[in-house]
């Protein structure tokens, strides 16, 4: 078993920390403590785990059973845990995004440079089934050249609420961008191998959760009031970001809008394309030909379903901890890099221009200043 013998501690024990807390343990670790303002999640997790719990992530890091962090706490939180952590020799693995400004980003990114552990991102849908087949035969070449992607994380109803944190700027940062948007994008990035991007234009909205009337048929935000809500944030966002070898990425991410929900990632090369639903087990290969007579070879390959990105990541930062190696995915630099387009997508909704990123040695600059 890949974990045995590494202690974990989960800090933030709603759902995400369960799955996590669930998850290691399968894979042979053992989760000797967990951290929560709230005490009635810290009893779930005690009842459930048998681990020591405490009220802040103090007492967590400071304990000699902890090996290896993991944080999903609200945004803002992400940067304190994650730097103690690692001053006090611990592996770390953040959920996504790193954090809810470029600056905390930064600082972690830097933290971590400093520190002899190593720190993650979860970034989970870069691990499902899906990517897993695209990536052997993008390997394998039968894709060609990787020359544009459409990533979607739509949802036609879907604000967290009512009064969450996922809805007030100074903790979360942003809204729909940073919480669902987030993912297409570090898709994106990563399929097209983190290229060097020279460009991004973006516009972001606040349309639907800040109105007095909110029709929500399934329930999503679970009694949501607009009138008394805080809701200073975004809701949905477009956005087109240019990579200097020409390579091209088109983002739509929403929480609410008036258009069919939709997961639907779309890669286009130069040999064929191929599609299928960020997270999901299968892949459609889109290919043309001439045997006989021109036509089109569409096939779709159906993944093994125990498969899945959370399993794979946990599994990933678990190896990285047990061999002491640096991780070889979901690194802290790359994590960086989606943030920075973030931040520029924000950057150019502002001004209502394209915005640009910092060359990679000024960002290493910017992250050396940082103490």
């Amino acid at each position: 078993m890949i974990g045995a013998g590494i202690g974990v501690g989960v800090v933030g024990l709603g759902g995400m920390g369960h799955l996590h807390a669930r998850h290691v343990t399968e894979l042979g670790a053992n989760v000797v403590a967990g951290a929560d303002l709230v005490e009635a999640q810290r009893e779930r997790f005690e009842t459930e785990f048998d681990a020591q719990t405490y009220e802040t992530h103090d007492g967590l890091v400071d304990n000699d059973t902890v090996d290896a962090v993991i944080v999903t706490t609200p945004n803002r939180f992400h940067e304190p845990i994650a730097i103690d952590a690692l001053e006090a020799g611990c592996d770390v693995l953040v959920e996504k995004p790193l954090a809810h400004t470029l600056e905390s980003a930064r600082r972690i990114a830097r933290a971590a440079a400093d520190a002899d552990g190593i720190c993650m991102v979860g970034f989970h849908n870069r691990h499902a089934a899906s990517m897993a087949m695209f990536d052997d035969h993008h390997t394998r070449g039968r894709f060609g050249d990787l020359t544009h992607i459409e990533a979607n994380y739509v949802r036609r109803r879907g604000v967290p609420g009512p009064g969450s944190w996922f809805t007030n700027p100074e903790l979360a940062g942003g809204g729909a961008l940073l919480d669902i948007g987030v993912h297409a994008l570090d898709l994106a990035l990563y399929t097209l191998d983190f290229p060097q991007i020279t460009e991004v234009s973006g516009v972001t909205r606040t349309t639907f959760g800040s109105a007095e009337e909110y029709a929500d048929p399934d329930g999503f935000g679970d009694a949501w009031d607009g009138k008394s809500e805080t809701y200073d944030v975004d809701d949905s966002v477009s956005a087109f970001i240019r990579c200097e070898n020409g390579e091209t990425i088109s983002l739509e991410a929403a929480w609410a809008t008036n258009r069919e929900e939709s997961m639907d990632f779309r890669i286009r090369g130069t040999e064929a394309g191929a599609q299928f639903d960020i997270g999901d087990t299968a892949l459609d290969i889109l290919e043309t030909g001439t045997a006989g007579c021109d036509h089109y070879a569409d096939s779709t390959l159906t993944g093994d379903a125990s498969v899945t990105g959370y399993t794979e990541q946990d599994e990933q930062f678990l190896r990285a901890v047990a061999t002491e190696a640096e991780p070889e995915t979901n690194t802290i630099e790359e994590a960086l890099t989606v943030q920075r387009v973030i931040d520029a997508i924000y950057r150019s909704s502002e001004t209502g221009r394209a915005a640009q990123l910092e060359a990679p040695e000024l960002e290493a600059e910017q992250c050396a200043k940082l103490q």
